[in-house]
């Protein structure tokens, strides 16, 4: 997450106005379909939904939602890189879905730049690093030291998902081995480390947060550059590993050839949404950071992402078919 992001919030969100033209006049004139990629209940299809409906209202056409499971989210991804691209059609994104799946999958069902048209980066949200309180760690840095001398095993939401990269690059970084032992999503993960079947884990903060809240967890330090205002008494990775910073982030996709018009509507829905206070307070209890960006920042931002992600994915030999 770069400096300019973080800046960019309170004065540009609350001046973003729709500018529609009277070529775009006639657009919506019925229901968008909004992909999300992953089965409901995690923290993008959260997010989604409440960007879904603020977005609605801005447009005056209603946003549904349409969960697109899968193959890590590549599944939902492609359907919307093959739908007509008339702005109909758009897809939440995530760092799996036009990061690491180009990446980690050998059959390519889309190509994260030329198949798509970049609206709006909208959020970051933190991973954190936690661990049952039962193993004798309070630090990050007294769990690295640990894991120097007592084998140790980490959970994540499955194979070469954001948070098993999360843990990849970890250990790269404090030269450390830990086996990673993956699951199918966040919920049977969390059970096992709460059950001490597994010591340690990454995990998205929303989904997490309660666990810590309750004290079945100790959080170690979160992923991003800086700390939650969530949890602003979690340190970050980082204050231990200097340059670390891994985070979920949610973006707003078309297909590619949507016209550039319908890109600039949809861009300035997103980012009046993004400026209503209860949008705010809403992603504020999911430790999400708001960026509402522009399409070109977008773009930039997957290209920056893609080339971060590439060698953490070689050094773990990552592959999916």
């Amino acid at each position: 997450m770069t400096a300019p992001f973080t800046r960019r919030i309170a004065m540009t969100l609350a001046a973003a106005v729709l500018t529609a033209t009277a070529a775009q006049a006639d657009f919506p004139e019925r229901t968008i379909t909004m992909v999300i990629p992953f089965a409901a209940g995690g923290s993008t299809d959260l997010v989604g939904r409440v960007v879904a409906e603020r977005m609605g209202r801005e447009l005056g056409q209603q946003i549904v939602v349409q969960n697109v499971g899968g193959g890590g989210g590549s599944l939902g991804a492609a359907q919307v890189a093959e739908a007509d691209p008339d702005g109909y059609t758009i897809l939440m994104g995530t760092v799996a879905t036009h990061a690491l799946n180009p990446l980690i999958l050998k059959q390519k069902p889309y190509d994260p730049v030329a198949d798509f048209a970049p609206v709006s980066l909208l959020v970051v949200v933190p991973n954190v690093l936690a661990v049952n309180p039962e193993l004798p760690v309070n630090t990050v840095q007294e769990l690295i030291d640990l894991a120097k001398t007592d084998p140790l095993a980490y959970a994540s939401s499955g194979n070469g998902t954001p948070l098993h990269l999360s843990g990849e690059l970890f250990k790269s970084m404090a030269g450390i081995e830990m086996t990673h032992i993956p699951y199918r999503g966040s919920g049977p993960a969390l059970t096992d480390v709460l059950g001490n079947q597994v010591p340690v884990i990454f995990d998205n903060l929303p989904s997490a947060s309660g666990h810590i809240n309750s004290g079945k967890l100790r959080a170690l330090g979160v992923t991003t550059a800086e700390r939650a205002p969530s949890f602003p008494d979690v340190p970050t990775i980082a204050e231990t590993l200097p340059g670390y910073e891994t985070y979920t982030w949610n973006a707003l996709f078309a297909p590619a050839g949507t016209p550039p018009e319908t890109i600039e509507l949809l861009n300035a829905a997103a980012k009046v949404a993004m400026a209503d206070p209860a949008v705010i307070d809403r992603m504020g209890t999911f430790s999400a950071t708001i960026i509402a960006s522009t399409p070109e920042e977008l773009g930039a931002h997957v290209q920056a992402e893609m080339t971060k992600w590439e060698p953490v994915v070689q050094e773990a030999d990552v592959s999916l078919d």
